[in-house]
């Protein structure tokens, strides 16, 4: 399943207007899901969710999804371990990216909760592609990532 593929310069731009990122990280054929905080104030609350979020100032949506992976999962990861990245447009039409990254099994160790979530663990793809607590765009964009 590695493979490196050409992410757009737009990616990498801090003058565009990018409302957030999200980010798969593949160790094999598992990844690191966040099952996210319960609360009403927040968007999909109780759901599995890859690291990622929304974008601060100055940040490009590289930075962005960089920066909320080493707040959510400590796992401190580089431009360089970005292997896919691809723009999409929310519902109210704000630019979001959506990357995937394929790490060596020796960095799982490096992974530990942030300030935000209930908990994470490693899910195999085929169950957050099928699993009713996992977020439905997420599960689409990973289907495409995966469908080539």
């Amino acid at each position: 399943m590695m493979r490196q593929t050409d992410i757009s310069k737009e990616a990498f731009q801090r003058a565009r207007d990018v409302h957030g990122a999200k980010l798969v990280i593949f160790f094999g054929e598992e990844m690191p899901v966040i099952l996210r905080d319960d609360r009403p104030d927040i968007p999909e609350p109780g759901m599995f969710d890859f690291p990622g979020g929304g974008r601060e100032a100055g940040e490009s949506a590289a930075d962005c999804v960089l920066r909320e992976t080493e707040e959510e999962l400590s796992l401190r990861l580089s431009a360089a371990d970005l292997h896919y990245g691809r723009l999409y447009h929310d519902h109210m039409g704000r630019e979001v990216w959506f990357f995937a990254a394929h790490l060596g099994a020796e960095r799982r160790a490096e992974i530990a909760l942030g300030e935000e979530g209930q908990f994470w663990q490693m899910m195999r793809i085929d169950d957050y592609l099928s699993h009713p607590r996992a977020i439905a765009r997420l599960q689409s964009r990973l289907a495409e990532y995966l469908a080539g």
